[in-house]
């Protein structure tokens, strides 16, 4: 028997909010595994410079301003990356938004829009795009949050996008499974980016959050890459619809 392995040669990867935090460590992962990355995010200078840091491992990679909140503009990062390399393997909608209002009262259009067009809106459409160009055994892995399994009035908008993205991972899954295309999700728990620092900027308040995990720790960025290239690979080559819990218990 063969041992499946977690290695990315010549495959064409997307990663969108790729320009830093989770998609940052993701796209450099993959690189790092063999893969050509494709970096995309609302500015492009940060993308270019991730690029360039994927192209000096060697690897092939093209920068795309995107915001997948824009219907449009998704269907233009598909058609780019078709252009540059002829195809999709992997696709990880890891681009997300995460406003806080202070009551349901507060929640405007506006916010509710935006929230749910980022986490929600932009993964189906790119799902559905990418999925025409993705051969069999092509993934789509989905960053979803700890919090769309257990909400909380801090979190009210952006848990229920979240727990639609997790609805659109088992909807996805049942659908693009006959053509040997997986859907997963990462439902991620606390990792250290900018806006954990944002929303907790003292080391305290950190460690008060580090104290109500089981490994007794807040998780670093790149702690996601592992199982990132898992769900790309065939050593979860009968893994699909799923929602695999990141969190450290």
């Amino acid at each position: 028997m063969t041992i499946p392995s977690l290695r990315a040669d010549g495959k064409v990867v997307i990663v969108t909010g790729g320009s830093k935090g989770l998609g940052r460590a993701m796209a450099l992962g993959f690189a790092e595994a063999g893969a050509d990355v494709v970096v995309a995010s609302r500015k492009l200078e940060p993308c270019e410079a991730v690029a360039d840091e994927v192209r000096a491992m060697g690897r092939r990679a093209l920068a795309v301003r995107v915001h997948v909140g824009d219907w449009d503009q998704c269907a233009a990062l598909i058609d780019a990356t078709v252009a540059e390399f002829g195809r999709v393997d992997v696709l990880v909608n890891n681009a997300g938004i995460a406003p806080v209002p202070p009551s349901l009262i507060d929640v405007t259009s506006d916010l509710f829009d935006k929230t749910i067009a980022v986490n929600l809106k932009g993964p189906l459409r790119l799902t559905a795009l990418a999925a025409e160009h993705m051969p069999t055994g092509g993934s789509v892995i989905n960053v979803s949050s700890k919090a769309s399994l257990y909400p909380t009035a801090f979190t009210v908008v952006y848990a229920a996008a979240k727990a639609g993205l997790n609805a659109l991972t088992k909807a996805a899954a049942d659908e693009l499974g006959p053509r040997g295309i997986r859907v997963n999700a990462i439902v991620c728990g606390t990792f250290h980016t900018d806006s954990l620092h944002a929303s907790l900027p003292s080391e305290e308040l950190q460690s008060q959050m580090a104290s109500n995990v089981s490994l007794g720790r807040i998780a670093s960025a790149g702690e996601i890459v592992g199982t990132a290239l898992y769900l790309a690979s065939d050593a979860s080559s009968y893994l699909t619809g799923s929602l695999i819990l990141l969190d450290g218990g």
